[in-house]
């Protein structure tokens, strides 16, 4: 069952409760009866969490930037094509639910701030190999649209009216950037104030430990300097499934990363899950692909999805966690052959990545209504 670690105030205070349907399966040896374990408990946790009275008020879905990204690490080098390059696109998305003692709350998940990014080993190295000016590296090979404030500002709200920050892993974030710190990051005259004045950031405990001791498989993606100094009074740790309030919850889905989650949140369009461990909606659906290499190596091995795989922490894990976010989601209205299965970072649709682009593309979540709070 999900531990919650709250410094200076009560969990019930923030309104989360643990989420037990998924321990005994988790927990499943031999491996290879798990799927099915977790597709069982899946159906249990749908059974409550579905239904119509559990539903969030709204979500909406809003660009911040698009990042290069080698194919041969979107789809763990099933998909073939002449550019090694995908580019992805990290989106904001804002959840506006109801606690359950019935207060209005605001989810920010993937607050990305893009100066993060540019400090993990892997981009800071890629960008400067390609030896491109800075408007080109930022606007032609990447791309930035909005930083978080403005992308949130589209949804309506502002800064101080989010209750929660969280990502669903923290490769090449500073969370400087988000909690603020105590001291003065390197260059800067005071400490860094936080994004979100009013919000816990919730993360794994796993997750949040890695940066004690990064790995060599783990050390490109993650900016070394990102807690230092960090403000922690408004860090929550949790260990497991939690949910934030009614029709919106957290499910740890490690793999990607050992302190990897999804989000789950129970929309009038059915329940969608967000995460990073596929990057198209190919990754869920490889026998729907039209990408080369993709169906092929699917059906080759014998497999129902294709995993994300810059980091392999653990790729078993990171394949149950995939079954896990598929049985979760709904069908998708537009098109049923699809589950609501949403990459935290799509893959773009654009022709320069010909023919690696998506068979079927999200494009974001967009539902319900967001509102100030009072």
């Amino acid at each position: 069952m999900a531990v919650v670690e709250v410094p200076d105030t009560g969990a019930e205070a923030l309104g989360l409760r643990p989420i037990p349907e998924f321990d005994e399966a988790n927990a499943t040896w031999p491996r290879g009866d798990r799927p099915a374990a977790i597709r069982a408990a899946a159906t249990e946790l749908r059974a409550r969490f579905a239904a119509p009275g559990n539903r969030i008020r709204g979500v909406r879905t809003i660009d911040i930037a698009s990042a290069p990204y080698p194919v041969k690490f979107a789809f763990g080098g099933a998909a073939i094509g002449p550019n090694p390059y995908i580019n992805i696109i990290n989106r904001l998305q804002v959840v506006q639910f109801e606690d359950f003692e019935g207060r209005l709350r605001v989810l920010a998940y993937e607050p990305t701030v893009t100066e993060g990014p540019r400090e993990a080993p892997f981009y800071e190295q890629m960008m400067g190999r390609m030896k491109v000016p800075d408007w080109v590296a930022y606007n032609v090979i990447a791309k930035i649209w909005n930083e978080p404030p403005q992308a949130l500002a589209r949804a309506g709200l502002r800064p101080e009216d989010v209750d929660f920050v969280s990502f669903d892993h923290l490769h090449v974030q500073d969370l400087r950037l988000i909690c603020g710190t105590t001291a003065p990051i390197d260059g800067e005259a005071s400490p860094r104030e936080p994004l979100f004045p009013n919000a816990k950031l919730i993360a794994q405990r796993k997750e949040w430990d890695t940066f004690a001791s990064l790995h060599p498989m783990q050390w490109a993606w993650y900016v070394a300097d990102g807690v230092k100094d960090l403000r922690t009074d408004n860090v929550v740790l949790i260990d497991g499934d939690i949910e934030l309030g009614k029709g919106c919850a957290l499910i740890a889905t490690p793999g990607h990363t050992d302190g990897n989650q999804s989000l789950v949140v129970n929309t009038e369009e059915g329940v969608w899950v967000s995460s990073e461990n596929g990057v198209c909606a190919d990754s869920w659906h490889p026998h729907l692909s039209k990408i080369p290499g993709v169906r092929r190596t699917a059906d080759y091995f014998g497999r129902e999805v294709i995993l994300n795989s810059n980091t392999l922490e653990d790729s078993i894990d990171q394949y149950d966690s995939m079954v896990k976010e598929k049985a979760l989601a709904d069908p998708n209205r537009r098109d049923p052959r699809y589950l609501n299965v949403f990459p935290s970072s799509e893959m773009a649709s654009w022709r320069r990545q010909w023919p690696v682009v998506p068979t079927f593309a999200y494009g974001g979540i967009n539902t319900g209504t967001i509102e100030r709070p009072s």
